[in-house]
């Protein structure tokens, strides 16, 4: 911004003016933001949620490499154009009226039970704990039966979405065994388990509880459920296994936001670097800083921070990333077993408050397989339970139009 001194008189009249600061012409920038693909995206979530119930949701596509940012949809939304003419009442009063909140930033505002979703960052916690090996089997039956300490002879029930049988890690990835992750999270008979602490301290080295501070996308830190959170929320109750088992499944307290997924999974596929996601190219940001036109909030503005989480085991990476591609191609992820691109991932399906009456359905993951470019998260929010189509279905159809608009990008060359 300028500055300029205006002399007038008591009518209003200039009599003189003097140029304090002249204006500085801004400099151009470029978006990383893929407008075809982010059509795309919100008109998939739209689809969907119209035909199974969901109030809307949410989706974000960002490089695993430099944090740029393709898409970042949340639906429902407002037209601003509309709210800066403010001409359209009815619309406006529409907007105002709407109990899905379309003013709301799903992104980065909107707080969500994750479920299963966190498992592939658990199984590599317990990988890196020395908790299990990753062909040991559990076996689930559809339940895991544990002795109540209280009353002898009675068992607290901790179910499971179906039996599975015995699965190793990278089954109980694609299958989405919550008895197996039951068990490495808060331990059964002779398995150990990861623990409260530890599961917490991943949670936090994966990004979650992570506002984002400084950036576009700067919004809600959530919740990682601890034996603290508990006791204050909850008039002082103490902390138990069964807990342990339900956080260990993304489900009890966990709240987190789509970005804070698509962080976290970005860093599943590029081996633990944890990036700060943008909505400047790096075109861009090359070219402002040769330029050196920035001033201190400018370099702020355009710089993405990196950091590297603690497990640095490639081995232990490729493990989590079999199980991912093995959901696809066995698993729950069917849906996107396509021919024109490999894709890796994980479902959740978190259901939500007493009656469990409605669920938030969850696909996070990253293509292609073998070169790992993008990661993605995609939300469908407040669902009924009995939806039988979901967030993957959603992502297919996405990624159908990716592959006729913009194949290019599912290549891995954009």
């Amino acid at each position: 911004n300028g500055l300029k001194i205006t002399e007038t008189d008591a009518l209003g009249n200039t009599l003189s003016e003097s140029m304090v600061r002249p204006p500085k012409k801004g400099e151009n920038i470029s978006l990383s933001i893929h407008a075809g693909a982010q059509k795309a995206m919100y008109d998939a979530i739209s689809e969907i949620s119209r035909r199974s119930g969901f109030v809307g949701g949410a989706g974000v596509v960002m490089d695993i490499h430099t944090g740029e940012v393709l898409v970042s949809v949340s639906n429902p939304e407002y037209d601003s154009n509309v709210l800066t003419d403010g001409k359209d009442v009815e619309r406006i009063n529409s907007y105002l009226k709407n109990q899905n909140n379309p003013f709301l930033d799903r992104v980065s505002s909107g707080l969500y039970t994750p479920g299963s979703i966190l498992k592939p960052i658990f199984a590599l916690a317990a990988l890196a704990e020395g908790i299990i090996s990753p062909d040991k089997q559990i076996e689930s039956t559809g339940e895991l039966r544990v002795p109540n300490p209280y009353r002898p002879g009675e068992f607290s029930i901790f179910k499971d979405w179906k039996a599975h049988g015995y699965t190793d890690m990278r089954e109980a990835i694609a299958v989405s065994s919550d008895v197996y992750f039951y068990q490495i999270g808060g331990g059964f008979g002779s398995q150990k388990g990861l623990g409260i602490d530890k599961i917490d301290e991943y949670s936090y080295m994966f990004g979650f509880g992570d506002t984002l501070e400084g950036t576009y996308f700067s919004g809600k830190k959530g919740v990682i459920p601890t034996p603290e959170w508990k006791k204050k929320n909850f008039n002082g109750d103490i902390w138990r296994v069964g807990d342990t088992y339900n956080t260990a499944i993304g489900q009890y307290g966990f709240q987190v936001t789509p970005i804070q997924a698509v962080r976290a999974t970005a860093a599943l596929a590029n081996n633990g670097t944890l990036l700060t996601p943008t909505l400047i190219s790096t075109k861009t940001k090359r070219e402002l800083l040769i330029n050196g036109s920035l001033d201190e909030l400018g370099q702020r503005a355009i710089h993405t921070d990196s950091r590297q989480v603690a497990v640095q085991n490639p081995a232990w990476y490729n493990i989590i990333r079999e199980g991912m591609r093995l959901t696809v191609t066995e698993g729950t992820m069917s849906a996107v077993d396509v021919p024109y691109v490999k894709v890796a991932g994980k479902t959740g399906t978190a259901q939500l408050g007493i009656s469990k009456k409605f669920i938030n359905s969850w696909v996070v993951g990253f293509f292609p397989y073998e070169n790992p470019k993008y990661a993605f998260t995609l939300l469908l929010e407040k669902g009924p339970n009995t939806a039988s189509v979901g967030a993957t279905p959603a992502l297919r159809l996405w990624l159908d139009w990716m592959n006729v608009y913009a194949p290019e990008y599912l290549r891995g060359e954009k």
